[in-house]
């Protein structure tokens, strides 16, 4: 509850429309994973220090403004189950929020004695740009490996939990190298986490998703489950004629989601999700004290059932 209040008083504004847009978003919900990633992490060191909170904050801040910019690019509707910033009002008002809000994570992170920490935030948000330009790139693309796959949601996605945990610690006066092994957990966590969105999107119900099944597939975006999927040479030449038509109809849409959810896709791709979970806990034996390491465990746990 005091994030929450914490996230509300940084994005007050003085314009109405950014002001609702903005509160809007953050109103909606969401896990708030990146800012418990950050307490989380800075209990290896003084997790009292008044740079943790700013760090939580900056942190969800970065994550709420790369949502807004995603549903830009998406043509996305709905997220949570709720009409996007872009839907309620159009593309121009969406990418100013996003703009603003990524304005204010910059000036609270401002006020970071760290000079590391400037630069570890700024290369982050230049690695989710790119991301997001790669995501565009690659729309429809089926020709794209598994190497580009991993390269996107890393920029996307598992950037930003190792920064929550990297970040945390670093706030909370701890040595580089143990901030550098936090960061270490919080990508392998975070590649999992994604590959487990991205599976989700096929098995998830449309309340659990917030959005309809398949969504992913139907916007152009190519992910593990379909990588997979494409391999099966029994599959492969009906995905590829669905992703290349010009406006394939709805029946084959949802031939191409049945597809891709039957043809062992989706169990290739929890499996790497669980190596990845595995490495981030391998992670955790390294680092000091059972007690400050066994709740970063447990959200490793909770991302490993997300998908049952």
């Amino acid at each position: 509850m005091r994030l929450k209040k914490e996230l509300e008083s940084t994005l007050q504004s003085a314009h109405p429309v950014l002001n609702e847009a903005s509160l809007d978003l953050l109103r909606a919900g969401g896990k708030r994973i990146r800012p418990i990633l950050v307490l989380l992490s800075a209990r290896f060191g003084d997790r009292g220090r008044p740079e943790v909170k700013k760090a939580a904050v900056t942190l969800e801040l970065i994550h709420m403004a790369s949502l807004v910019h995603d549903d830009v690019t998406d043509d996305a509707e709905l997220r949570r189950g709720k009409a996007t910033v872009k839907a309620k009002w159009d593309n121009r008002v969406a990418m100013f929020t996003g703009d603003y809000i990524f304005a204010k994570a910059i000036e609270l992170i401002s006020e970071f004695d760290n000079p590391n920490a400037h630069l570890l935030i700024s290369r982050t948000i230049r690695d989710l740009s790119l991301g997001e330009i790669e995501q565009i790139k690659d729309l429809y693309n089926w020709k794209q490996n598994l190497r580009r796959y991993l390269l996107r949601i890393k920029r996307k996605t598992a950037i930003l939990m190792a920064l929550s945990c990297q970040l945390g610690a670093l706030a909370a006066g701890c040595d580089d190298q143990l901030a550098r092994k936090l960061y270490y957990y919080g990508y392998f966590l975070g590649m999992s986490y994604q590959i487990t969105d991205d599976i989700l999107d096929f098995v998830g119900t449309e309340k659990q998703l917030g959005k309809p099944a398949g969504s992913d597939l139907r916007q152009g975006n190519i992910t593990l489950p379909t990588l997979f999927a494409l391999k099966n040479p029994e599959l492969r030449g009906a995905l590829i004629g669905v992703l290349e038509a010009e406006q394939p109809d709805e029946k084959a849409w949802r031939a191409a989601v049945s597809a891709v959810r039957t043809s062992g896709g989706i169990e290739q791709s929890e499996a790497l999700s669980d190596r990845y979970l595995q490495k981030a806990k391998r992670i955790l034996d390294d680092l000091p004290e059972p007690k400050t390491t066994r709740p970063l465990a447990m959200i490793a746990d909770y991302i490993g059932r997300r998908k049952y």
